[in-house]
């Protein structure tokens, strides 16, 4: 790879970050903060997931998770279920509530999104996208 094209991105991905926690902390899309906006998109598409799979998926500490868990079904967006085949654990499922705050917030951040890119072709966002995707990839599959 080219130094220079390293460079860039470094500084633009150092930017992008700037930019994602300006927007987040000033201009709230939403009501719920980027931990919790995760965790019920994550429970949302993954059916009888635990605290456990979630952290190994987020590559976060158990306990990190279970806080964030217990604020989520303290507010009624999550409950626990018994697991079936292992009566000492359980699964976590989205409640009504749950998918209501996590549809009306994924509305509020894709249209901030479609704002910043109103200007941009279909194929560019395609393509933005896509790129996105394969460095999250990268990312998770690094650590």
């Amino acid at each position: 790879m080219e130094q220079s094209s390293i460079a860039a991105i470094e500084l633009e991905m150092a930017l992008l970050v700037r930019q994602l926690v300006s927007m987040t902390t000033y201009k709230k899309n939403g009501s719920l903060d980027r931990a919790a906006y995760l965790l019920l998109h994550h429970i949302l598409a993954s059916p009888a997931c635990s605290v456990k799979s979630i952290a190994d998926e987020f590559h976060l500490d158990i306990s990190t998770v279970s806080r964030q868990v217990a604020s989520l079904e303290q507010r009624g967006y999550i409950s626990r279920m018994p697991d079936q085949s292992d009566g000492r654990s359980y699964t976590l499922a989205i409640t009504e509530p749950g998918a209501e705050v996590l549809k009306e917030n994924q509305e509020a951040r894709q249209e901030g999104v479609r704002q910043l890119l109103k200007d941009w072709e279909e194929a560019e966002r395609q393509a933005f996208g896509e790129l996105l995707r394969k460095f999250n990839t990268a990312c998770l599959e690094q650590s």
